[in-house]
């Protein structure tokens, strides 16, 4: 299946991995901060006290936004698990339209959870929501990223659905999907 967003997709995949790299680098920090101050008092020296406040909820917040900006990437790939057991059995042209029929179900799903997410951002940033940690953290900017991962997955969702509507009314029986759960 060729999707013609795919560069949008991919900047959303470079936007996860990007999310995993700060999270790697702020408990390394962390890590080293901790064993410079073992050193220090090893040594006879006081502590010097190396701590990044608000670590795990930090972390926390970009492990969101790692998990819904890579969805529509994942997605695109053929990343996520399907299971194909059933509808791998079917011949061409009914599996066509059980493709169809699922992807309507996680598209409609998918939308549900943006409108939601929408009116949550919307409310975070009328009330001024902040986190509930040593840092206080505006609660928009982590919802910004769920919010832009489902908008990603329902444009990915939405090109695939085209897709395969367009073959499952057009040419049904050449419909095929790959070891990748791809078209």
């Amino acid at each position: 299946m060729t999707f013609r967003l795919r560069p949008l997709y991919n900047l959303g995949g470079y936007l996860a991995a990007l999310c995993l790299c700060l999270i790697c680098a702020l408990i390394t920090a962390q890590i080293l901060g901790r064993i410079v101050d073992r050193i220090a008092t090893g040594i006879g020296g006081d502590r010097i006290g190396l701590a990044i406040p608000g670590l795990s909820e930090i972390s926390g917040f970009l492990l969101v936004g790692a998990s819904f900006l890579g969805l529509a990437y994942t997605f695109v790939n053929g990343g996520h698990i399907r299971v194909t057991l059933l509808v791998g059995r079917l011949p061409p042209a009914p599996r066509a339209f059980v493709e169809v029929f699922c992807l309507s179900i996680a598209l409609v799903l998918c939308l549900y959870l943006g409108w939601y997410l929408y009116w949550l951002l919307d409310d975070s940033i009328a009330f001024g929501e902040t986190s509930y940690g040593l840092v206080n953290i505006p609660l928009w900017i982590p919802q910004s990223a769920m919010l832009g991962g489902i908008v990603l997955f329902c444009l990915a969702l939405a090109e695939a659905w085209l897709s395969t509507l367009l073959t499952a009314v057009t040419r049904p029986s050449t419909f095929t999907i790959d070891d990748s759960g791809q078209e």
